[in-house]
């Protein structure tokens, strides 16, 4: 581990039971913003909750901003995460329910507010603070889901697939936000099933499937193998003219199967 690195993994394992969550990972994780990129159920999200000090490892160790994560109530205070699974109280506004989480951060009541206003401002949610969470889309759940996760100003910010459910013009918001946390000198690790979206936001990857770390470095180096190792797909229909009038399938994405199916054969 050197100086700055957010987090540093060492022969991690994670057991659910006779299920395997994930395998033998060693890693570090520089600071900056890293792409977590791999199929779901890969890995990602157990891996995020280690990181998070919400699981206890089964086997190995893992520090976090240069400290042992596990029973560090202060250093859960420099972490902020951002779940993929919603956990709301419905009849709460947005304002009422970052303010509470804040307060359970160790904030005093009368800065909570004021901090949770100041996060819901810049998920550009302010119009929204006093709607009951209830009434919101998916796309705002997302949004109040990174305000409480950003409102106590963390050093680290964990988030697990934050653009899920959000339009385009939510998306590109919430990666140029990304992208600013990134130059303000906070760490980030936010995770994706898909690579360009991960592209978007940062160069530095790593790549997960099957509760390992298959490869990590610089995304241009995926695509590489993107372009060495295509995925192939065999379509039969009975009216094929007809069928490629009316549809064009076209996704670089679907060739991550073969770089993931060649990564693991090596």
């Amino acid at each position: 581990m050197t100086a700055g690195d957010l987090v540093t993994a060492e022969h991690l394992s994670k057991w659910y039971g006779q299920v395997i969550g994930l395998n033998d990972v060693s890693v570090t994780v520089p600071a900056g913003i890293t792409g977590l990129l791999g199929p779901n159920g890969a890995g990602k999200s157990t891996l995020m909750k280690l990181v998070t000090g919400q699981l206890k490892p089964s086997k190995g160790s893992l520090t976090v901003l240069g400290e042992p994560i596990w029973r560090n109530p202060a250093l859960y205070r420099r972490i902020g995460f951002c779940p993929e699974q919603d956990a709301f109280y419905d009849r709460m506004t947005g304002l009422e329910w970052v303010t509470a989480l804040v307060r359970l951060n160790g904030a005093t009541d009368a800065l909570a507010g004021a901090m949770a206003g100041r996060a819901l401002e810049m998920v550009e949610l302010t119009d929204a603070a006093h709607k009951k969470i209830g009434a919101y889309s998916k796309g705002m759940r997302q949004r109040v889901k990174m305000a409480q996760a950003l409102a106590h100003d963390p050093d680290l910010l964990i988030l697990d697939e934050p653009l899920a459910g959000m339009d385009p013009i939510a998306r590109r918001k919430t990666i140029r936000m990304i992208k600013d946390w990134g130059r303000a000198g906070k760490g980030v690790i936010v995770s994706s099933h898909i690579l360009h979206e991960i592209e978007s936001m940062t160069a530095n990857i790593l790549l997960i499937n099957q509760g390992r770390i298959l490869a990590e470095g610089n995304v241009h180096q995926i695509r590489d193998l993107i372009d060495e190792h295509p995925h192939t797909v065999h379509v039969r229909a009975d009216q094929t003219r007809a069928l490629a009038r009316e549809h064009e399938v076209t996704s670089p994405d679907d060739n991550l199967q073969a770089v993931f199916q060649y990564l693991v054969k090596s």
